[in-house]
């Protein structure tokens, strides 16, 4: 029988919403496991269900009766995913998957990065060993590079809307694979729809493949105005990285590690459209989709 119940654990956050949303929208009966101190507004039109998620006999709880488990929690959480794929594979549910979510670490030519995403790498090599362990239960990755609207708003891309300024990393023409949320979502479905196809495999998706210098020429044509440059060395990035890690601080030295494995000139990741498992998928082909209308959409939701 096809996947028809799904939890969704983190269903309020940056992922989990529309993800959470889509399900909804595409016919899944979708309940929403929130943690049992969470205030947070969940999903309308899920289910919503309160565990302990250090607590495997709690979720497990939770989770009953659910065909798939996605775990879409935030980065800080992605090293305590243990209960939940314990609990989801005592429950019964039939496919995993996990907060893989971004970038894939095992494609990560970054010693320092690598290191700080450890706890994804040990989620998944739990995940692959629990499964194998029970093999009614199966799971997916799903890398989709970071991205795009979120990025945009967190400031990942140097925009300043307000003072119309970007900080231009290196020479702003690295490409890098990007996807909007909703891309992501559009995702999972097609991962809990192709069941057989996607059993304990690793699923590479990408949305668009953009350079900074062309987003900030979609924003300057849509917005009619220059924008100041702020040249920022991805070299200088690395050093503040490293004094971070120095003094211990190890949760500040990931933003600036990742903007110059993500942009700078001299890292050679440029992702390649042909390594996309998009048509597998019934997505669609990467940059297929008009990146300069989904600039125009991102910018219909800021106020500056």
């Amino acid at each position: 029988m096809a996947i028809q119940t799904v939890a969704v654990v983190g269903a309020s956050g940056n992922v989990g919403k529309p993800v959470t949303q889509a399900l909804i929208k595409a016919g899944f009966k979708v309940t929403a496991i929130a943690r049992e101190s969470s205030t947070s507004t969940q999903p309308e039109g899920a289910n919503v269900t309160k565990a302990d998620f250090s607590s495997v006999e709690s979720l497990t709880k939770a989770l009953e009766g659910q065909d798939a488990v996605v775990i879409t929690v935030a980065s800080a959480a992605v090293g305590e995913q243990n209960p939940i794929i314990d609990a989801a594979i005592k429950a019964g549910a039939k496919r995993i998957i996990p907060s893989e979510f971004g970038h894939a670490p095992a494609k990560i030519k970054h010693p320092a990065l690598n290191t700080l995403l450890g706890g994804k790498h040990k989620t998944l090599e739990y995940l692959i060993e629990q499964t194998k362990a029970h093999p009614a239960t199966s799971w997916t990755g799903i890398a989709t590079e970071p991205f795009f609207d979120w990025g945009l708003s967190a400031g990942l891309f140097g925009l300043d809307l307000e003072n119309k300024t970007i900080k231009v990393y290196d020479s702003g023409n690295q490409t890098v694979a990007t996807s909007r949320l909703a891309f992501v979502a559009d995702a999972v479905i097609s991962v809990l729809q192709r069941e057989s196809e996607t059993a304990n495999k690793y699923i590479s998706v990408a949305e668009f493949i953009v350079t900074q210098n062309q987003v900030k020429k979609i924003i300057e044509e849509e917005l009619g105005a220059e924008f100041k440059v702020i040249p920022v060395k991805t070299s200088d990035l690395e050093e503040a990285g490293k004094a971070a890690i120095a003094q211990g601080n190890y949760g500040a030295s990931f933003v600036p590690f990742l903007l110059a494995y993500n942009f700078g000139d001299s890292h050679g990741h440029g992702y390649k459209a042909e390594d996309a498992d998009n048509e597998k998928l019934g997505l669609k082909a990467v940059n297929s989709a008009d990146v300069k209308e989904a600039v125009k959409d991102w910018l219909k939701t800021q106020t500056y």
